[in-house]
């Protein structure tokens, strides 16, 4: 399990993508500049493969041109033991709950014949909350297509400020993370229901999506960013858990040190677009944003 807890801050939506233009043919980076001080915007994604592994020169330069370099949770000073630790008691059901009490018969069914196929009792989870389960579902089929948080752009991010003793700060605590789950557990059924639809296309909903990251295709991620948060119930309120209000919050945290501190901000890239989205919030705030 633990890969699974190495995984447990992603999201279907947040971890896949990053942020690029059709005009450029490497990730996106920008400039955020305000009163002479200057810091970076990164969109990251949060898995690669092999061919991932390596930061652009212009990351890299960008990185040590920097004070300090901000993500989302710096995971890298965390043990496995203490992940495990962390995340545990945020994984677990509470109050009698089971797995089985908080799906239809359907859903519950449909998760047990998956895991049976892959040789796996579904008794393991039944103390886990439906979104614990969801990403032990994604981390596997991650794997299967080659795929792992150890080629991560914001894994290998951390790696490279480390190595040259840059500081590195962060937005949010696992647990705070974590917690977001707890905001769509009302919807666990739907959850469930379209991570289903989403293993049953991977290569459109991930695969090409990892490969609009390395060549810079914006259309594709503004489409999938309106296929995930559409008009349904699910949409809205993942959007408005997984996105807005993270951006809002972060946004505040920001906005006052960018005004007098060079900062490299690695974030996951689906926080950089659209109207809620980082680039816009700054702007907003009196910081020019210009794509590198």
């Amino acid at each position: 399990m633990n890969a699974l807890f190495r995984m447990s801050h992603l999201f279907i939506v947040v971890l896949l993508i990053t942020f690029s233009f059709n005009s450029y043919a490497d990730p996106a980076l920008y400039k955020i500049e305000k009163n002479g001080v200057s810091s970076y915007l990164f969109g990251t994604v949060h898995v690669g493969d092999a061919s991932m592994n390596g930061l652009p020169k212009k990351i890299t330069d960008a990185i040590s041109a920097s004070k300090e370099v901000i993500v989302e949770v710096d995971i890298s000073k965390l043990t496995p033991f203490e992940m495990q630790q962390r995340s545990m008691p945020l994984m677990m059901q509470t109050n009698g709950k089971t797995l089985q009490t908080e799906l239809t018969k359907q859903n519950y069914n449909k998760l047990k014949g998956y895991f049976a196929k892959k040789s796996i009792d579904i008794a393991m989870f039944n103390a886990l909350k439906p979104w614990a389960v969801m990403v032990t579902m994604m981390q596997i089929e991650f794997q299967n297509a080659g795929f792992s948080d150890q080629t991560g752009i914001d894994k290998q991010v951390l790696s490279y400020a480390k190595e040259h003793n840059i500081k590195i700060g962060e937005l949010e605590t696992l647990e705070q993370q974590l917690q977001m789950f707890d905001g769509i557990a009302l919807l666990s059924n739907e959850m469930i229901e379209e991570t289903f639809e989403q293993l049953a296309d991977i290569n459109t909903y991930f695969i090409k999506l990892v490969n609009a990251w390395k060549s810079g295709d914006m259309d594709t991620l503004t489409d999938y960013y309106n296929m995930s948060f559409d008009e349904s119930d699910y949409g809205k309120i993942s959007e408005q858990v997984m996105l807005i209000n993270r951006n809002n919050n972060w946004v505040k945290q920001l906005t006052p040190r960018l005004a007098n501190e060079q900062l490299f901000i690695a974030v996951g890239a689906l926080h950089l677009p659209e109207q809620h989205g980082l680039i816009k919030q700054l702007q907003k705030q009196g910081f020019t944003v210009s794509r590198i």
